[in-house]
């Protein structure tokens, strides 16, 4: 591996009166811009011949066989008018990238017509240091048994997608899958020469079978066995899978730790974000004893449509999902039987779906179209917790199962004391047209409308709605992290995760004060936008974590409560000083949508909290009464269910006592170069088709003709 170069690494501002730089330098020497070290896999036979140490087109440093370092990352890389067909798989598997590379471009290996060109991809399972991470055959054998399953769970869930672009043989090259922690990684993809079946998969995975944990082997030696059936179909072989998954996963404690904050920022008059829970929602939790959906679900909502839309429809968005979901969630425990994931997004398809509608008929009725209509961004999650039977002498336990939902491009990450992972993938036209295979990403930034919107809640009808779904297990300790663009734009989470995730992870900053220190980070980065952040400290450990304080330490602790009644100090503080919940409150021209006939009155916040307004509510029956939507739409024309009948939250410590201050009071005053006036956000535009739709698939007229309604 090589250490150094006597190549300078250029910086990425291509203003920058002196760019060269030495390598291994974090800060440009002259204008302080952070340096960019992206490293590269290269694919091609005549790429393995490259030696080690030599510079390619005067930009690539070999610093291993087929790793290269890109040292001029400002420049675009080369690449042909017409994409070739050989990368379209890499294009239609976009929605895969937590798992599968991406293409950033092409170089040619000499100047003659003749030279090899070799395919250069980003987004590979490489370390910042340019080292690959281990292969699943290297990390087999010193991991847990819920791991090992966990990651035979991706591989099984990668085979369709991966089956359909005729792929699927990356899956059996154990040198080509690498993880990352939890994560399973491609390194390329193969075609292969074959059309290789679940047989081909259940004889590679026999392989791992032989050293995998002794809790695990034996029914994992069955499901291989099933795998080489021709009987046995995919689903069959999943569900099996997923039974081990999650009694192996319930065997690991889980305590978990909300906090969600919402900020108007520096240069709005008005917040058109929503999220939960938040300060409104922990003290209504603490007072009646109800909003037992803490800690399970969490959820960011940011509006579009302008102040007098926007933050109705995220509020909409919010109180109507947590009736929904508490719905669900009382169904789920009064079943004997474990809901599959494939029931379980199903089930929060519709949920969506039901929401949708509720937000369209609002811009219905008020007349609302095109532009003018009203709508929300959404990313949930949902920690699910089904009881598993782990053995006769053990009672049930939490299956640790983790769904997340998302409309829009408001984000979810994961963050690990060494890693962050994005789990979502924006609804915006940049990456529709890489599905699609028009282009690469780094290209769609080229374009003014990358940003732009191509569905959120309310806009259309719910038949136009793709909201995607995914099912991840909890099985280390981490941060699950919701929030808005206002954080997410520029990609402020990817550049600062590292200064507060493993400070809180470590016990060294309490998760209150990581959520203030990205709101105040976004006010300053990206003070154009309202800003939500929501963040769930979940923990694998079975005692409680208390925060490392010099100054007490010999004094005693005080007694933790629970996360589902605890209030933030800082929070608390605001709540009494203003005698309101800010983010509650709906400016006087989004109360004339809601209710147009009648001049807005003051309303308890705790009944604002607790139900939607009689006219919606009345939609919301109306739509749900004609959906058809299977047996949770049952329980909702039933008497809501007990609060009582909910499983009990997973204990946790209250939030640390903190005396930061509140996340605008360093916020930056506006700057007149950057007023919303003067910026419109990209996401103003919209375009047409979902980008769930495959490239054959033609728009629809709806989807073509209609833009969303631009956020102020």
């Amino acid at each position: 591996m090589i250490s150094s170069f006597s190549e300078p690494i250029y910086c990425p501002n291509l203003s920058c009166a002196d760019p060269r730089n030495t390598f291994g330098r974090q800060h440009c020497a002259a204008c302080e811009t952070d340096l960019i070290y992206r490293y590269l896999w290269v694919v091609g036979q005549a790429a393995e011949e490259v030696p080690v140490g030599k510079v390619i087109a005067d930009r690539y440093f070999v610093i291993a066989p087929q790793i290269w370092l890109d040292s001029r990352p400002a420049l675009p890389p080369s690449v042909p008018e017409q994409l070739p067909d050989t990368i379209m798989p890499y294009l239609h598997l976009y929605p895969q990238r937590l798992h599968t590379p991406e293409v950033y471009g092409f170089c040619s290996l000499g100047e003659s017509p003749e030279a090899a060109e070799v395919l250069l991809l980003e987004n590979v399972p490489i370390n910042n240091f340019g080292r690959l991470y281990p292969s699943i055959l290297e990390a087999w054998s010193g991991t847990t048994g819920a791991r090992q399953v966990y990651w035979l769970w991706q591989m099984l869930q990668l085979w369709r997608p991966l089956s359909e672009q005729g792929v699927a043989s990356s899956l059996l090259v154990p040198e080509n899958l690498r993880v990352e922690g939890w994560r399973v990684r491609l390194l390329e993809l193969h075609r292969g020469n074959f059309v290789p079946t679940l047989r081909d998969l259940g004889d590679v995975w026999s392989g791992l079978v032989e050293s995998a944990e002794p809790e695990v082997q034996p029914k994992l030696g069955e499901i291989c066995q099933f795998m080489r059936r021709s009987s046995m179909n995919f689903d069959a072989i999943a569900l099996e899978l997923n039974d081990l998954l999650l009694e192996q996963a319930a065997k690991l404690p889980l305590h978990l730790e909300v906090v969600g904050m919402t900020d108007t920022g520096p240069q709005r008059s008005q917040n058109e974000d929503s999220c939960y829970p938040t300060a409104a929602d922990f003290q209504f939790s603490k007072t009646s004893g109800g909003e037992k959906l803490i800690p399970y679900l969490t959820m960011v909502c940011d509006g579009v449509g302008g102040h007098e839309g926007g933050e109705v429809a995220s509020q909409l968005a919010v109180q109507s999902l947590k009736a929904l979901i508490q719905n669900l969630l009382a169904e789920i425990t009064q079943q004997e039987e474990l809901m599959t994931p494939t029931m379980v997004i199903k089930q929060l398809e519709e949920i969506v779906r039901v929401v949708n509608n509720v937000i369209s008929a609002q811009n219905n009725e008020q007349g609302k179209e095109l532009r003018q209509r009203m709508g929300t961004t959404l990313v949930m999650a949902l920690q699910l917790p089904q009881k598993v039977k782990i053995s006769e002498d053990l009672p049930s336990n939490n299956s640790h199962e983790l769904y997340v939902v998302n409309v829009g491009d408001s984000r979810a990450y994961w963050i690990g004391k060494n890693y962050c992972h994005r789990l979502t993938v924006d609804d915006d036209v940049a990456s529709r047209e890489v599905e699609q295979g028009h282009c690469l990403y780094w290209e769609t930034q080229l374009r003014a409308d990358a940003g732009a919107l191509t569905q959120a809640l309310g806009t259309r009808d719910g038949d136009f709605l793709r909201p995607t779904i995914q099912r991840f297990i909890v099985e280390e300790e981490g941060l699950l992290l919701l929030c808005s663009d206002g954080l997410s734009d520029n990609d402020w989470v990817e550049k600062s995760w590292e200064n507060y995730g493993p400070e809180v992870l470590e016990g060294k900053m309490s998760l209150e004060a990581a959520v203030q220190s990205w709101i105040r980070l976004a006010n300053e980065k990206n003070g154009y936008d309202n800003t939500s952040v929501v963040a769930t400290h979940c923990r694998m450990s079975p005692e409680r974590l208390v925060l490392f304080d010099p100054t007490v330490a010999s004094a005693p602790a005080s007694t933790p409560v629970s996360a589902s009644v605890s209030l933030p100090p800082s929070l608390a503080a605001s709540l009494q000083k203003s005698g309101r919940i800010p983010e509650s409150q709906l400016s006087e021209s989004s109360k004339q949508l809601l209710y147009p006939e009648t001049p807005p009155a003051p309303e308890p916040v705790q009944k604002r909290r607790s139900k939607l307004p009689l006219s919606l509510l009345g939609v919301l029956g109306l739509i749900l009464a004609g959906g058809g939507l299977g047996l949770w739409v049952q329980s909702l024309q039933s008497p809501q269910p007990d609060p009582a009948q909910l499983p009990p939250p997973p204990e946790t410590p209250a939030p640390s006592p903190s005396e930061s201050p509140s996340p605008r009071a360093e916020s930056p005053s506006p700057s007149p170069e950057s007023s919303p006036s003067e910026s419109p956000s990209p996401r103003a535009e919209s375009p047409s088709p979902s980008p769930e739709s495959s490239p054959a698939e033609s728009p629809r007229p709806e989807e073509a003709e209609t833009p969303l309604p631009s956020p102020e």
